[in-house]
């Protein structure tokens, strides 16, 4: 019998030739000092392209937005030249790639800003270790974006947005999750604005609903899609409570009137990240299918099994997958043969350069 996570789907204007989606990876190998995607990246992406679809690695959209070392932006022409030629190599092997546009907020280090503080909705510290270069500092306390700032930002993705399509990409998806800007803007832990950004569900969806409007004006919203991830927990800053829930239903409901391409929503993906949390869902999908009105993507370590039963369960349109396919250029063969999985090097992550980058074997090698 087929596998379900190999047969076609359709994610707004985007036809899938399966199911497998590559979920968006930090690797840290943008290593030039115009952030400028590398040949290196053009191989690593072009090896993946049997993926249904590849959703980016986080791509900064403006300096400030950014948070670790050797990430790749796109603000610049020879970063929209550099990206365009990974597209073009992912398109001529028959895949599809999407943007993912990326603002990290206070989380990041003054060091990747001239000694400034990064920004954030409210002056609070996420009390967190960063990856950079000079090894783990402790985050600082942000500045507090005011109005005309806020602005700015929503300037930057609309720019960035328009760059992907220059770029070639074939859509693009907002990271608002994982205790980044948006995720920011959302949580109480972060956000104590008394202005029209703070405060009520309404007001803390506020900017979300700004970038999408403004992403709107450059790129078509069916292809747009955006990444939630409700129950991450003690981790970047934020935690859940009583307001989570709720909160993340209204920004569902507001992204709902934009026809949005999918919905990209994560699972709880820390080991027992939501223990001793009364208010926590044990499980995102089930809780959010009925609510959302637009194709969902799930994302929660699934191996090809588990993913299957999701797809059959109805719960999701797609699965993503994304250590897998670190290690498995060839994970869509894999899935089909039911053969073994290259097991993921995690020392070679974020540490630069082809090995546990472009080395993986594959099947037919």
């Amino acid at each position: 019998m087929t596998l379900q996570l190999l047969t076609p789907v359709r994610l707004g204007a985007l036809t899938l030739k399966n199911r497998v989606v590559m979920a968006p990876l930090t690797r840290c190998r943008c290593d030039n000092a115009g952030y400028v995607p590398s040949e290196m990246m053009r191989r690593y992406y072009a090896q993946r392209a049997a993926a249904g679809l590849i959703v980016s690695e986080g791509t900064i959209v403006s300096p400030q937005a950014r948070g670790y070392p050797f990430t790749p932006g796109i603000w610049s022409d020879e970063q929209v030249a550099g990206w365009r030629r990974v597209t073009d190599a992912v398109h001529e092997k028959g895949g599809l790639i999407v943007c993912q546009l990326w603002h990290c907020g206070r989380l990041s280090l003054p060091e990747f800003h001239g000694g400034k503080p990064p920004v954030a909705p409210s002056a609070i510290n996420p009390n967190w270790k960063m990856f950079s270069p000079s090894g783990q500092p402790e985050t600082v306390t942000p500045h507090a974006l005011t109005r005309d700032e806020i602005a700015g930002v929503v300037a930057d993705f609309r720019r960035a947005a328009a760059n992907a399509l220059a770029a070639g990409f074939d859509g693009a998806e907002i990271h608002s999750s994982n205790g980044y800007l948006f995720h920011q803007f959302f949580s109480r832990d972060a956000n104590t604005r008394d202005d029209e950004y703070g405060g009520s569900h309404e007001n803390r969806a506020r900017f979300f609903c700004q970038v999408l409007e403004a992403v709107g004006q450059v790129m078509p919203f069916d292809r747009l899609g955006c990444r939630l991830n409700p129950m991450m927990n003690r981790f970047h800053g934020v935690n859940v409570d009583a307001d989570t829930v709720p909160m993340w239903e209204h920004v569902v409901a507001r992204a709902n009137a934009y026809g949005l391409a999918y919905l990209h929503l994560s699972e709880a993906f820390m080991p027992r990240q939501l223990d001793d949390t009364p208010h926590a869902l044990s499980d995102v999908g089930a809780h959010f299918r009925p609510l959302a009105k637009m194709p969902l993507i799930a994302n929660g370590g699934f191996d090809r099994d588990t993913g299957e039963a999701r797809l059959h369960a109805g719960l999701c349109d797609a699965v993503a997958y994304g250590r897998a396919w670190i290690a498995n250029p060839d994970l869509v063969e894999r899935f089909a043969r039911g053969a073994p999985l290259n097991p993921p090097d995690l020392a070679t992550f974020y540490s630069g350069g082809e090995k546990g980058y472009l080395d993986y074997a594959t099947l037919s090698a």
